[in-house]
């Protein structure tokens, strides 16, 4: 059976390896001077861009901000697993399609309804892409962040805002993001880090030492919560902190 199998991969072997194959590459110019790419580049340069779309995602957006808000507010009410991972990365990625819904309107309405009507080459849409997307992200960025980076890279000199390039402008406006989101969550643990302490107090001025604070203090921090109508507060105040 094997001596059989050698035998037909032998009389397959040339007439396969003497077929023409599929050219890798076929650029083909057009008449304004672009450069059209065949089929399978295309898909190539799309698969590409799809690898790299989580960490557009993640630190292009404000999808950082987000999670990392919602995962302290969860560390600070102290239950533990509760909202599950899965519902707050859903919860944070559906806030973030609202909050870039205007930028992602124009990035449409700019570049990709003309290239896909063809109207525009690809290079041309990519330029027009940037521009709102760094209108996003230079709002966002501090000021210490940018020149941060700048200087580290040795060009600390921009005529505009336009001039300062992706490479530098990624690093600085997830720097910036960190820095806000932490400090936001700063902010909201304050309020449950009290009741703690209050609770910690009561309990050993009663002499109850051997039972868990965390354990009196948890029904009252989600009363607290609830009353003052958290969610609405924290998802509010996080969608309005990117337009203010």
């Amino acid at each position: 059976m094997k001596a059989l199998f050698v035998f037909t991969l032998c009389l397959i072997a040339p007439s396969v390896f003497a077929a023409p194959g599929v050219e890798a590459l076929t650029v083909t110019p057009g008449e304004g001077g672009e450069q059209t790419y065949t089929l399978s580049i295309q898909v190539l340069l799309l698969m590409t861009a799809l690898s790299m779309l989580p960490a557009a995602l993640i630190l292009m957006t404000s999808f950082t901000r987000i999670i990392i808000v919602l995962s302290i507010l969860r560390q600070a009410l102290g239950t533990a697993q509760t909202p599950s991972n899965q519902v707050l990365l859903g919860l944070a990625l559906f806030l973030t399609f609202f909050i870039m819904s205007p930028v992602l309107s124009e990035v449409y309405e700019t570049a990709l309804r003309p290239y896909l009507a063809d109207e525009m080459t690809a290079q041309a849409a990519l330029d027009a892409a940037q521009i709102p997307l760094r209108e996003f992200m230079l709002a966002q960025t501090r000021d210490d962040d940018l020149a941060l980076f700048a200087r580290i890279s040795g060009q600390e000199e921009f005529q505009g805002e336009a001039d300062v390039p992706f490479t530098l402008l990624m690093p600085a406006f997830a720097t910036s993001e960190l820095k806000t989101a932490f400090q936001i969550g700063f902010l909201l643990f304050i309020p449950f880090l009290v009741i703690d302490l209050v609770v910690a107090s009561v309990l050993m001025s009663m002499g109850m030492m051997m039972l868990s604070p965390l354990i009196i203090s948890l029904p009252f921090k989600i009363m607290l919560f609830v009353l003052v109508d958290g969610w609405a507060l924290v998802l509010g105040t996080l969608a309005t902190s990117f337009y203010v």
